[in-house]
């Protein structure tokens, strides 16, 4: 069974995913990070974020197991994936590491921005998790200052809604939900009910294929 989960920046899919990988015992990856891993090899040799060059090259020597999703996850890190993420060549090289990772026997639970659009279009079920802008930017700012990083809440709203535009507005991939995936707002959801509403979504996805 492949589940893909898309969404904007700190709209719950992460956190949505990795329950449902650990509930059905199904490999999970946040294609997320792989843009992220991206961006920090830029920021960490000081490389302009709009080489395009040395972004595809960073791309293409990406291994999964070398992912720190913690460090991958530090400020301003999120924002720079955006950039490097709307560069078409950048896309293209890890589009086979993502879905080689689809394929895997049993299968697998992908979140991302186009995970059931471009990387798994044949996917038994798709959610596309929705919430307002100002929602995801307390959620977020109340993650940041967790781990003590000095933020504005009006800092993070407006790098939230510059990612929404960036992902929504680049000619490759654009964040858009699949037409036939099932919309998920979150707006008013803790993460419980949000595990529960996608449970209900995937067993009557199951239940479908099982009448076929």
């Amino acid at each position: 069974m492949i589940i893909a989960i898309d969404g904007p920046a700190a709209s719950g899919k992460g956190t949505l995913a990795r329950r449902l990988a650990a509930h059905f015992n199904l490999p999970h990856l946040d294609t997320g990070l792989l843009y992220r891993a991206v961006a920090r090899a830029l920021i960490d040799t000081a490389t302009p974020l709009d080489d395009v060059a040395a972004a595809t090259a960073a791309a293409r020597g990406l291994k999964l197991a070398a992912l720190d999703p913690a460090r991958l996850k530090e400020k301003g890190v999120g924002d720079a994936a955006s950039k490097v993420a709307a560069m078409p060549s950048v896309r293209e090289a890890l589009l086979k590491l993502q879905k080689d990772f689809v394929s895997q026997p049993g299968g697998a639970v992908l979140d991302g921005r186009d995970t059931g659009t471009v990387i798994a279009p044949n996917a038994d079920v798709k959610i596309f998790i929705e919430a307002s802008a100002e929602v995801r930017a307390e959620r977020r700012f109340r993650e940041l200052s967790q781990k003590g990083e000095n933020v504005r809440f009006e800092e993070v709203l407006a790098t939230i809604k510059g990612r929404d535009a960036r992902d929504s507005g680049r000619s490759v991939a654009p964040l858009m939900p699949a037409r036939d995936a099932v919309l998920l707002d979150t707006t008013h959801l803790d993460i419980e009910a949000v595990f529960r509403a996608a449970l209900s979504i995937v067993e009557a996805a199951r239940a479908g294929r099982e009448r076929r």
